[in-house]
């Protein structure tokens, strides 16, 4: 499962707000995918790091998922 969780972390570490994201060209809908942990492009992830100069890590994590043997 993808988690979004060490973006607001990451934001609040280096003070940026959601308002200063936007101000920095990430859209209200990335913004909306990222409180919901929805998918993302891999050019928007990068869009989200420039935004933050940060690295992908500082900004998703995978967590094990308690359903994935089942869709196997």
């Amino acid at each position: 499962m993808i988690s979004y969780a060490p973006v607001w972390k990451t934001m609040k570490k280096k003070c940026i707000s959601q308002y200063e994201l936007l101000r920095r060209g990430i859209d209200n809908r990335t913004l909306d995918t990222l409180r919901k942990n929805g998918n993302m492009t891999l050019y928007t992830l990068e869009k989200i790091c420039k935004a933050l100069d940060c690295n992908p890590e500082e900004v998703v994590e995978f967590t094990d998922d308690d359903n994935s043997s089942e869709r196997e």
